[in-house]
Order: C-alpha cells, then sequence, then structure tokens
C-alpha cells in the first residue's frame, strides 16, 4: 500500500491550543490509516475528551483512542519510565495499546539527562523533562536510539507509512526552535515541515490544520509573557473559567488576549489552511471579547462581531486558508 494523503494538525502559538481534541475528532472519522507524532517527548500533553471522559497523554498519539496505529516518530525523544507509565495508563482506560509503535530511530531520555535539566535549564521555564539535553546528545552523535533498548523491542515501528495519514504536533508554532523567542522555546520542530521527517514528501501533504484558541496562552517564562499578566483580574477571570493549568506541569497558565498579529504570522509561514479557534465559550462565558490587532487591544461588542473581525482579517491576509472553523465544545469540532 502507498501513501494516499497526509494532513498535519499544528499548534500556531505557545501549546495548549486544543490540538488533542482536533486530532482526536479527525482520529474518530475513520478515514485514517496512521497517526504520527513527528517531535517532542513527554514534555508535551493532550487532553482528549471521548464519550464524556477525560484522559491525558504526553508521548502516545490520539489514534489510540480509536484504535488507529499511532506511530512515535524518529525526530521524537522518548522517556523509557515514562512511556510504560502512560501504556499502564491507557491499558487501565481500557484502549489497546498494541497499537502504539516507536520508530526505531528514535532517541532516549535518561536520568542523567533529565537531572542535567533541572540543575541547568529551569531558568528557561523548561518543563524539567531533560528533552534538551537529550536532543543536544542526538545532535553531537552520541544518543542512544529506541532500537538500542531492549524494554521497547515489542514497539518497534517497520518505518512504512501507507494510506492516510495524520501528523500530530506537539506544543505550537511560537515554542518552535527556531521561529520561537529563543532561548525560551522547546528543543523540537513544531512547525509543519518537521513531520516530513517521519519519511514522506512534501507533496503528499492535502491539509494543514491549524489550532488556536479565542485568547493566548503561555506556561513556563518568556519576557512576551510578563508575570504581571497573571495580576490581570480579567485575564486572571479567562484563565479561571477556561481552566488553565498545564496538561503536563499543572502549572498555572499566563492568559493574554489573543493576538491577532501573531497568529496571522503564524498561519502564513505554517501554510495552514483550516484554522480551528477553540474555548470560545469561554470569552462567552467571561462577556469580554477583546483581542490584539495591529500591536493594540481591540474590543469587540459581541462573539458575533468578534468572528467576524477575525475571519475578515484572516481572509484578506492568510491566502492559504480555505476554512475558519469555531468550537465551543470540548470534544467536537463542528466541520471536520
Amino acid at each position: 500500500m502507498v501513501i494516499q494523503h497526509v494532513d498535519i494538525c499544528c499548534g500556531l502559538n505557545w501549546g495548549d491550543e486544543a490540538k488533542g481534541k482536533v486530532i482526536a475528532c479527525l482520529a474518530k472519522s475513520g478515514k485514517y490509516d496512521m497517526v504520527c507524532r513527528w517531535a517532542g517527548g513527554n514534555n508535551a500533553g493532550h487532553t482528549i475528551y471521548k464519550d464524556g471522559h477525560k484522559y491525558k497523554t504526553h508521548l502516545v498519539p490520539c489514534g489510540i483512542f480509536y484504535n488507529v496505529p499511532s506511530i512515535i516518530g524518529p525526530d521524537c525523544v522518548v522517556n523509557v519510565e515514562s512511556f510504560f507509565h502512560e501504556v499502564d495508563y491507557l491499558n487501565g482506560c481500557g484502549f489497546d495499546t498494541s497499537y502504539i509503535k516507536i520508530s526505531p530511530k528514535a532517541h532516549i531520555v535518561t536520568t542523567p539527562h533529565i537531572d542535567e535539566d533541572k540543575k541547568n535549564y529551569s531558568g528557561q521555564g523548561t518543563t524539567c523533562r531533560g528533552i534538551a539535553p537529550c536532543y543536544r546528545d542526538k545532535y553531537a552523535r552520541v544518543g542512544i536510539r529506541a532500537k538500542d533498548v531492549d524494554a521497547l523491542r515489542d514497539f518497534m515501528w517497520d518505518e512504512e507509512l501507507s494510506g492516510t495519514i495524520l501528523c500530530e504536533g506537539a506544543q505550537g508554532f511560537w515554542l518552535d526552535i527556531t521561529r520561537g523567542n529563543y532561548p525560551y522555546v522547546t528543543s523540537s520542530t513544531t512547525l509543519p515541515y518537521g513531520a516530513c521527517s517521519l519519511g514522506f514528501a512534501p507533496q503528499h501533504i492535502r491539509n494543514i490544520y491549524g489550532a488556536t484558541k479565542i485568547y493566548d496562552t503561555r506556561s513556563g517564562i518568556d519576557p512576551d509573557f510578563p508575570e504581571e499578566l497573571l495580576d490581570d483580574a480579567e485575564l486572571a477571570r479567562v484563565g479561571d473559567v477556561g481552566r488553565e493549568y498545564g496538561t503536563t506541569t499543572g502549572r498555572r497558565r499566563k492568559v493574554q488576549w489573543l493576538n491577532l498579529d501573531k497568529l496571522m504570522e503564524a498561519i502564513r509561514i505554517s501554510g495552514t489552511t483550516i484554522v480551528i479557534i477553540s474555548k470560545m465559550d469561554v470569552l462567552e462565558e467571561v462577556g469580554l471579547y477583546k483581542l490584539i490587532y495591529d500591536g493594540r487591544i481591540e474590543k469587540c461588542e459581541s462573539m458575533e462581531a468578534m468572528k467576524r473581525f477575525i475571519s475578515a482579517v484572516i481572509a484578506d491576509d492568510c491566502y492559504f486558508v480555505k476554512q475558519i472553523l469555531f468550537s465551543s465544545d470540548v470534544e467536537t469540532v463542528q466541520g471536520i
């Protein structure tokens, strides 16, 4: 069987954009033969709602919830202990973990990587999962790969892609090692071109789903998200209603109004064709409709006015975009 099409879901902000929901919605459609994660490690996290139940993953792709082969790709990094903890959790929830496969080329996060991360990188807002030291060793060509770890033998992927493939992004555009606010970034490529590391040509790409929220959030340290944001009463209310705490770290996320300037840049450079904007219900409940555009805060009179404004600006400036979808539901996205 040959590759038919590749669809990609990436985050357009600083992570935590409801990518998991989008990927799970696509995976349950029955249209995909594989769901593949292309970068990062257990420093990321997805929260999934299925049949009214809430589940969390950190490394395993969301295809696992719908019995779709779920591949941890060659540019991912794997903490073996954490991986098996996640497998046990998924087994305990009734999911068939035989669908999980790991690229033999993925690199292994070791205890010294984690210790070094805690000691040297916490000032950059790292999750202290050993990700940066692991990637450093990969590029220094002294790393350990998954194929060298006997414990993972039963999960080895044959590195064959076939059928229709869904690629799962981790973190978000502005955390990319190159495009983000360096050094307050992650240690891997979060842009959709990184998905080609799974082993397909870019000509196979059909749609790029870009996930964002109706407001911005940021976990960890970043001068672009100063600590004072936590003291803003309106933004704190948005964070409380939106339950903005990190899936991986549990840290309270800093909240800011949607920066439409940054969002449009991310859409253009990523080549996003379908934009999904989630958590519309949060601003509805708070009753505030603000965003940042052209460097200043703009206030809309209603959610409908805000949606019209966002749609018009994106349509005028982002010519790859074919569709903009708004979502207020934790489990579904109407239109995909």
